[in-house]
């Protein structure tokens, strides 16, 4: 018989002091609650339930769920996490909806089943409460799951499926969860304003949830040129640090990261007029670019992808400053002409040709109207855009 890793009486210990009836009360285990934003408007619309072990010197839950299988109470930490994400479920604001999660082999072990059973009996159901169903682990059979979810989405709960796009089933897992959250991993949303790959694949992914009627959810946004790009993607919710890091319940987003989300919110997500209004401006011409505060760190963003070739320097107030652009190991500082995103197309273009020759065809550093950098509209896009309202 193999001896028992070093630590593994460390780890008895842990979970047996986690696992305990007063770990709640004495804040053995802790839950944090990232915001979930509704990208179109710049508000909070859900958050995420992680799990936390702030008095132990191993905090990373990941270890914790993953020995938890090695001592055989998966099942028991999950169910203690769980209750310990709910336990502030009855004070969640109005119109938010809260997520949990849960690895599929263990949805049907009777100490998660009494975690169900217990909070619709104190709440009446489970009304405003998406179960995520991570990737990370194999599903043998999905028969043997679908008894505990259709209980799940009798009492009011949905289904969401965490990470797609990393995991183990691919679309099988999609289509056959049949869930109404679709959560893409942040491997795909990492730089996706400079891939076009990562693009097609998140347009692919909105288009089939679409057909089956479910919301996706972009998660890991750690950039705002990423999610300027999810926006312009038409991708309806978001998560991650630069919209908010976890924290207690219930907070909300970064005010500044708010204020910019209802500035530049997509024409397609508004009113037809709104719309229209946006087609006929620069709005419809923005393109998000890396930014840097530093003019110093602008050559070291060109390595970040293969196709980016512009990078804007803001100075303190988040104004644009100048582009930077590439070509090969290149790089040219151009002060570069503000233009307001509601400019006018024909209006932009006039402005933008009438320069001296050197630098006619720079790019516009587009701004809202408190002078705050929102991207960028190189003329080819400008032209292009004009070109569709007269078709």
């Amino acid at each position: 018989m193999s001896e028992p890793a070093p630590d593994a009486a460390v780890w008895a210990d842990r979970f047996d002091d986690v696992l305990s009836g007063a770990a709640l009360a004495r804040g053995a285990i802790d839950t944090a609650y990232q915001p979930i934003v509704d990208i179109a408007r710049g508000t909070v619309v859900g958050y995420e339930a992680l799990a936390r072990f702030p008095g132990f010197a191993e905090r990373n839950p990941e270890q914790w769920f993953a020995n938890a299988r090695g001592h055989g109470c998966a099942a028991e930490l999950e169910a203690a996490a769980l209750r310990c994400a709910l336990r502030h479920r009855r004070t969640l604001p109005a119109n938010c909806f809260l997520t949990v999660n849960v690895s599929p082999d263990l949805l049907v072990s009777e100490p998660v089943r009494a975690v169900w059973r217990e909070e619709a009996g104190r709440s009446g159901d489970l009304g405003g409460l998406v179960v995520e169903l991570t990737e990370q682990a194999p599903i043998d059979s999905y028969a043997e799951l679908e008894a505990d979810l259709n209980v799940l989405r009798s009492a009011g709960a949905l289904i969401a499926v965490d990470d797609a796009g990393a995991g183990y089933a691919g679309l099988q897992h999609l289509v056959r969860l049949r869930p109404s959250l679709i959560k893409i991993d942040r491997a795909l949303i990492q730089d996706v304003d400079i891939d076009e790959t990562k693009r097609a694949l998140v347009e692919l992914v909105g288009t089939f949830a679409s057909r089956i009627d479910a919301w996706v959810l972009a998660e890991g946004i750690e950039r705002a040129e990423e999610l300027a790009t999810l926006a312009d993607l038409g991708v309806p919710l978001a998560q991650g640090y630069h919209l908010a890091r976890p924290g207690p319940p219930w907070a909300g987003i970064k005010p500044a990261v708010a204020l910019r989300l209802a500035v530049t919110a997509h024409p397609h997500r508004t009113t037809d007029r709104e719309n229209d209004v946006g087609a006929r401006t620069v709005r419809a011409a923005l393109e998000p670019v890396p930014t840097v505060t530093d003019l110093a760190e602008a050559p070291g963003r060109f390595t970040d992808g293969p196709h980016l070739n512009a990078v804007v320097l803001l100075d303190e107030l988040d104004r644009p400053v100048a582009v930077l652009e590439s070509t090969v190991d290149l790089y040219a500082l151009a002060p570069g002409m503000r233009v307001n995103v509601h400019t006018p197309l024909p209006e932009a273009l006039e402005r933008a040709v009438t320069r001296p020759g050197a630098q006619r065809f720079e790019p516009l550093l587009v701004t809202d109207a408190a002078g705050r950098y929102v991207g960028i509209a190189r003329i080819e896009r400008l032209i292009t855009a004009l070109t569709r309202l007269m078709d």
